[in-house]
């Protein structure tokens, strides 16, 4: 599995909105200028984001983004799969349809592909932020977050 660009702003974007106290609403803008992420390509993944749910948004004056849930129950996978990133590592080649494959590498690409995905729904929003902040904290850097 590689992580697209798509797929690092969003963990970026939710990482960002986890920092905010109370997880005041934030606006794209807000997010954008600090993850130095351009603000309309943002827009879209937060709007695929939102739309699975994960986040909601906020209208008025003071209105943005905020997490829909708290940070332990938003998966990394969640998260992910939101934006349309694909959560299989099977190697160029390896496939069911590939008869000159052995039977064996498929098999062990499935396993492994398998362990991936739960090691990858098993880590949170929760987790990420917490070594955002021991990484902050270590660094002596202020609430301003960039991932």
């Amino acid at each position: 599995m590689k992580l697209t660009t798509k797929g690092h702003y969003a963990v970026k974007a939710l990482l960002d909105l986890s920092l905010q106290p109370n997880f005041k609403p934030t606006s794209v803008r807000a997010i954008a200028l600090r993850q130095d992420i351009p603000a309309p390509y943002l827009e879209k993944i937060l709007i695929k984001i939102r739309h699975a749910g994960l986040i909601n948004s906020v209208r008025g004056s003071q209105g943005g983004y905020q997490l829909a849930y708290e940070t332990d129950q938003i998966s990394l996978g969640q998260i992910l799969e939101a934006v349309g990133e694909n959560l299989e590592s099977m190697p160029l080649g390896i496939n069911n349809q590939n008869t000159s494959t052995d039977w064996v590498t498929v098999a062990l690409w499935r396993k492994l592909n398998q362990k991936i995905k739960q090691a990858i729904y098993s880590i949170t929003l929760a987790d990420l932020y917490y070594d955002a902040r021991s990484r902050q904290a270590s660094q002596g850097e202020e609430n301003n977050f960039i991932v």
